[in-house]
């Protein structure tokens, strides 16, 4: 490296270094000048103490200043820095210039424990936006090729090899693997990959070299959207931060009133000396800022959703933890979220002298256009079927019902009861439709220019820990219902196995809404847990909308409030138990700012037992307390 790069790199780092400990450096500067003016006015050096005592104002105070005149000019609000500055020249103008100077400093130190303990709260976010691969190797015209990982576009294929971070999402076309996805979904074992499975930008592959070809540019990957949405999270301020800070621009200028009030009053209604009454003004204007107040909230919401973020729950906002607090009842879509969403083909039943093999091979041809599950269901019973299929001349999906088509001169229908219409099936029919229903399978029915073809049923087993989700969250007191487009007979066989509440089938999408809706009318707020294209308007409409990031659908992910990467439904009990604490810390961390202030207010009139040093100790350190105890949530583990 030559020598003018090594000196940039020195200066980067340096500049960082600076940066970094800015706070820690000033607030430093300004305890030195305090002992060196203390020191000078010991040796009766009283213009050299006085410069000395100025230096450490404006060492420890000068940022506090810039930011206190900056909001009062460009903002015209009065904010707490601007009062502490007002307190520390205050003093000083009746000759307590070391008061003021240890306020200035307290204040500063306030702050630059603020700064690390609100950098350990991001510490665990920040490290995510690190993942981020900086080049892959391109293969092209059978050479290999270093680009960046940004000029990779879809189509392109690379080459991982072993320890190295795959650079975007991809599909694999040779090679075989395991693939360390924690960074994406929080899994902590690794996965194997061969050809035609999807793996994901910054995951590292551990054992054999992977051929991947381009599925998603860079800033399209799901790496990229966790980015954006941990940003989002970041920037959106809660609902109680929103008006704790609306509250203290109000606040703020009270306390300015009463404090000039305070400077006079005490004087003629009390006969108190003038310096007395102006000195108990000055701790009374310290003690009474809402510094504990506003430093309530933020330090417990981002401890929490960094934690969550760990755990692989992304919260998109602080206001989405703390509703989640609130949810009285969790709403599952029933496919791919309490049940493992990869239905099998059970049967295959034709009717009306219909050949088996006909049956199965119209219904594939119908839904070889569907990226449905039970569409993939058909398709994989059909290729063991021995079937070979073209695509239709004309397609179309009934939205929630299934889907009409035309080939070879006949016209189709495949999908739910409700298509048939003036179709009616016979009644030896009908009882083995009743039968399959009753044993929990969803029926599926295939016509052919307006005569039934035949049934295939379908059948989609729980998760495995479905009904120990369900238990954790009635532990929590939260209701369990299922919402499903599914038959009756379907949806309740699947709901006794996982022990719900409530069950709701044979529902179109704007029928979940009003679901949602009548749930959130009758117990409280509601949680919606959805993966489906068809599940984004009652994601939309529940007061906490959930997503599974791995499965599910753009829009799904797009539309909720939380999702969830490992697409695991046992961080959902979690998630509650995390936003029930973080409300619970923050009515602790409002109780105690109250308090204290109140206390120390007391104590400055009644009696005036505290001095101004004291004050702003007993001021700064409720406020550096409060942070303390929001970053309680970084080691929250659930109930």
């Amino acid at each position: 490296m030559s020598e003018v790069a090594l000196e940039a790199q020195q200066e980067k780092q340096d500049t960082t270094f600076y940066k970094k400990h800015y706070k820690a450096v000033t607030t430093g500067l300004s305890l030195l000048f305090i002992l060196l003016a203390y020191y000078a006015g010991q040796k009766d050096l009283h213009e050299a103490s006085i410069v000395l005592y100025i230096l450490a104002y404006i060492s420890g105070g000068f940022e506090t200043a810039r930011e206190g005149i900056s909001e009062l000019i460009n903002e015209r609000e009065i904010d707490v820095d601007l009062l502490m500055i007002i307190a520390a020249i205050g003093a000083a103008s009746i000759g307590y210039w070391m008061d003021g100077a240890i306020l200035i400093f307290i204040f500063s130190l306030s702050g630059a424990m603020e700064s690390y303990t609100m950098a350990q709260a991001n510490k665990s976010i920040r490290s995510i936006m690190k993942l981020r691969p900086e080049s892959a190797t391109l293969l092209a015209d059978g050479r290999e090729r270093q680009v960046r990982a940004l000029e990779l576009k879809k189509g392109d294929l690379i080459l991982v090899k072993p320890g190295e971070r795959i650079a975007t999402d991809g599909i694999v076309l040779r090679g075989f693997s395991s693939v360390d996805q924690s960074s994406i979904t929080g899994e902590s074992i690794p996965v194997d990959k061969a050809a035609g499975d999807e793996v994901f930008s910054s995951t590292i592959n551990l054992q054999g070299a992977l051929t991947i070809e381009v599925s998603k540019p860079s800033e399209e990957t799901m790496f990229a959207k966790i980015i954006n949405l941990v940003e989002e999270a970041q920037n959106e301020k809660p609902q109680q931060q929103q008006f704790v800070e609306r509250f203290e621009r109000v606040y703020a200028k009270v306390i300015i009133v009463l404090a000039v009030i305070l400077m006079f009053a005490p004087h003629y209604l009390l006969g108190w000396s003038w310096n007395e009454t102006i000195y108990r003004a000055m701790i009374f204007l310290i003690v009474a800022s809402p510094c504990a107040l506003v430093a309530s909230i933020m330090p417990v919401i981002l401890s929490g959703i960094s934690n969550a973020t760990r755990k692989g729950v992304l919260f998109k906002g602080g206001v989405h933890l703390e509703n989640m607090g609130a949810v009285k009842v969790v709403a599952f879509d029933k496919t791919g979220t309490l049940t493992a969403g990869k239905p099998k083909v059970m049967d295959v039943v034709p009717f009306n002298g219909v050949d088996f093999k006909d049956l199965l091979c119209a219904a594939a041809t119908m839904e070889s256009l569907s990226q449905h599950p039970i569409a993939k269901a058909v398709l994989d019973e059909a290729r063991r079927g021995g079937c070979t299929w073209g695509k239709p001349e004309l397609f179309e999906a009934i939205h929630g019902m299934g889907v009409t088509s035309t080939f070879g001169g006949h016209s189709y229908m495949i999908g739910k009861e409700a298509i048939l219409k003036d179709v009616k099936p016979d009644d030896e029919q009908l009882k083995q439709i009743r039968s399959f229903a009753a044993q929990g399978k969803t029926v599926i029915y295939v016509t052919r220019n307006g005569m039934l073809m035949g049934i295939i049923t379908v059948q989609d087993r729980i998760r495995q820990q479905a009904r120990h989700v369900v238990n954790e969250l009635h532990k929590l007191g939260v209701k369990v219902a299922m919402l499903t487009g599914d038959s009756l007979s379907t949806a309740k066989a699947i709901g006794e196995e996982a022990r719900v509440d409530h069950v709701h089938a044979e529902l179109l999408p704007q029928q979940k809404v009003e679901v949602i809706k009548e749930l959130s009318q009758r117990y409280g707020p509601v949680a919606m847990v959805g993966d489906g294209v068809n599940d984004a308007p009652a994601l939309a409409t529940a007061t906490v909308g959930i997503s599974m990031g791995n499965i599910g659908s753009d829009v799904a992910m797009e539309t909720s409030d939380v999702v969830l990467m490992t697409d695991n439904i046992e961080s959902i009990p979690f998630a509650i138990a995390l936003g029930r604490r973080a409300n619970t810390v923050i009515r602790q961390n409002i109780v105690f700012a109250i308090a204290v202030a109140l206390t120390l207010i007391t104590l400055n009139f009644i009696g005036g037992v505290i001095n101004l040093p004291e004050g702003v100790i007993g001021h700064e350190g409720s406020t550096v307390l409060v942070i303390l105890s929001g970053l309680r949530l970084l080691r929250f583990k659930g109930n």
